[in-house]
Formats: C-alpha cells, sequence, structure tokens
C-alpha cells in the first residue's frame, strides 16, 4: 500500500516532489526468540567517526571491547568505519550482498540516512547473492549523533550500551520506509522525517554549529531565516484534489516524529503504522520560531492558526504498484 504526498511551487513550478510510503512485511523470525537460539550471524557495524563533532569516534572505541564480550560469541563482528559522504550506503550495499544478517548504523541520522538507502539501489531491495532467496538483511541502530532523533521516537536514549542490549535480545519489528522521487525519477528513502525549504536549510546551516550540541539546530534555523522567502505551494495529497497553501515555511514528511534536535514535527507519525504524517507551517517568521519553539519541542504546535496537518488514516488512497508493493523492507532491531 502507498500514500502519496505532491508538492509544487506556485505560479511558476521549480520542483516536484513525491513522498511515498510502503507497507513493511511480516517478519520472518519469531520476536521473541534471541540471538542465542540461532546460529552464529554476521554483524556489519557502520561507524562514522565524525559524527557529533567526533565523539562518535571516540565513543566506539570505549565500546568496542564490550561489543565483543556480549555479542562475540553468537555474532561475527565486522566494524567499517566511514572515510566521508555516501560510504556507508557502499558499505551496506557490499555487506548485504555478502549475506550480512545485519547492518547497524552507529551514530546520528545522517549515518542512519546512508545506511538505509544502501539498503535499495535502482528502487529496489539489494539482494544477498550468496543466501536463500528468504533471507533478509536486518537494520539496526547504535544511536551516538548529535541529535539522533529517529530514536528519539522509540524512546532510545543516546546510551549505546543500552543500544547494545537491545541488539543482543535480538528482537526485531516492521519499519516503513519513504520514498522520494524527483523530477529526474531518481528515488531517496528516509525513515525519520523528510522536509522541504527552510528546515532543510536550517540542517544544512546546523552542521556549522555543531560544537553547540542540540542547539545548533536552533541556530542553523535562525541562520536560515537570513534571506529566506516563503513560497506558495500546491499540495496533493494521497491523490486527492490539489491544495493550495499561501506563504509556506516549511513543509514536513514524518514517518517518525522529530527532527532538529528533539523537536516533534511531527507528533502522530508511527514508524510502522503504513502512513505518513504531513505537516505544514505557514508566514513563520524568525520571531514566530522563537517564540513558538516550545511548543515545536512538545508537539503542541499543531493547534496554531498557521499550522496544516494531514493525517493520512483518515482519506489515505491506496494502490498497487508492482515495485513499491512488494518491497520487502527491513526489519528494525530494538
Amino acid at each position: 500500500m502507498v500514500c502519496g504526498i505532491a508538492a509544487v511551487t506556485m505560479p511558476k513550478p521549480s520542483f516536484s516532489l513525491r513522498a511515498e510510503q510502503s507497507s513493511a512485511l511480516d517478519l520472518s523470525a519469531d520476536a521473541t526468540s534471541g540471538l542465542a537460539s540461532h546460529s552464529r550471524r554476521d554483524f556489519v557495524f557502520v561507524v562514522n567517526p565524525k559524527g557529533a563533532n567526533g565523539r562518535t569516534g571516540k565513543e566506539w572505541k570505549k565500546l568496542l571491547p564490550y561489543l565483543r564480550t556480549r555479542l562475540g560469541g553468537h555474532c561475527n563482528i565486522c566494524e567499517s568505519i566511514t572515510s566521508g559522504p555516501s560510504h556507508a550506503m557502499d558499505i551496506t550495499r557490499e555487506a548485504i550482498r555478502e549475506g550480512a544478517d545485519a547492518v547497524i548504523a552507529v551514530g546520528g541520522d545522517g549515518t542512519l540516512h546512508e545506511v538505509v538507502n544502501g539498503f535499495f539501489w535502482a528502487g529496489n531491495l539489494v539482494p544477498s547473492l550468496d543466501r536463500r532467496p528468504e533471507h533478509s538483511t536486518a537494520l539496526g541502530l547504535i544511536p551516538l549523533g548529535t541529535g539522533s532523533d529517529f530514536a528519539r521516537t522509540f524512546g532510545w536514549k543516546n546510551d549505546p550500551y543500552e543500544a547494545v542490549e537491545r541488539i543482543v535480545r535480538g528482537f526485531k519489528s516492521k519499519l516503513d520506509v519513504g520514498i522520494i522521487t524527483g523530477q529526474s525519477g531518481e528515488q531517496h528513502f528516509f525513515i525519520n522525517v523528510a522536509d522541504i525549504h527552510l528546515s532543510a536549510k536550517a540542517g544544512y546551516y546546523a552542521s556549522k554549529f555543531k560544537r553547540f550540541g542540540n542547539l545548533c539546530y536552533v541556530f542553523g534555523a535562525l541562520r536560515a531565516f537570513i534571506g529566506h522567502t516563503n513560497w506558495d505551494l500546491k499540495v496533493k495529497v494521497n491523490g486527492g484534489e490539489w491544495e493550495v497553501f499561501h506563504k509556506v515555511t516549511a513543509l514536513c514528511i514524518g514517518n517518525a516524529k522529530f527532527f532538529g534536535g528533539g523537536m516533534k514535527i511531527t507528533p502522530t507519525a508511527d514508524p510502522s503504522s503504513g502512513n505518513l504524517e504531513v505537516v505544514i507551517l505557514q508566514d513563520f517568521k524568525w520571531y514566530d520560531f522563537v517564540l513558538k519553539l516550545h511548543k515545536l519541542y512538545k508537539g503542541t504546535h499543531l493547534s496554531e492558526r498557521n499550522v496544516s496537518s494531514r493525517s493520512h488514516h483518515q482519506h489515505c488512497h491506496y494502490h498497487t504498484s508492482s515495485l513499491r508493493s512488494s518491497l520487502p523492507l527491513p526489519p528494525l532491531l530494538q
């Protein structure tokens, strides 16, 4: 099943965006079974040493002996260190082709995003070359980034030892993946929040303020307001009618709840529901952002007059697609 969102600028479209969400398939593994009841597995840990302004690399070195103690008896542990942008995608694809049982992102949301995209190639899941057809690679996460916003939806902390214990338990759950299709047909995949306009620029500028921790996203947003112009957008949700939203500051499509270092931007999103939540901020000035910041963190901003949202479970249009209806999305270790 697929839920679709499309948006174009008014009156002269300069881009188009379509975000969709596929349904997750049932897990083949029994959720009550831990690692000890299975044969030895291959786990690949994709580590971004530069995450959280270098903290990820330092914490990983401390964690590795503990990880080997807790998992080494049941798993072959492969440590893969990223060397730059997109490297995590390449590592993930190679690991899946070689039949890894799990690829575990170690870092923040950026590393996780790359690992998720590494599960796919040309719009299809990357196949394992040397395992049985029903074999699937699970996605795992040790949140060690600046924001680690995806982990917040599950109530996980930036505690690597707690994350290792989740992996040791070996529980898996369904996980939805959103698809963004650009004008030229290229596809990108996301499991947290996709956004355009000011919030996307804020994410870019936030990288310049990493030394301030989670506050880097607030500073990034304030910097993004400089020279910012709101757009009129035409938005179509779930194949419905086009709606015009005036002076749009940001459009956010949530598979999970948080972005920007803990802002609960799409508060009703659920990454295993098969639905996406759309939140549109209109005519925000920098001082509106400051005055309503506490509501963004609490997730109570949907009641504001210049905030619109769409709940897919009320009027979601489902249709079959030869590609998207058959995507066996990666289960999440938790």
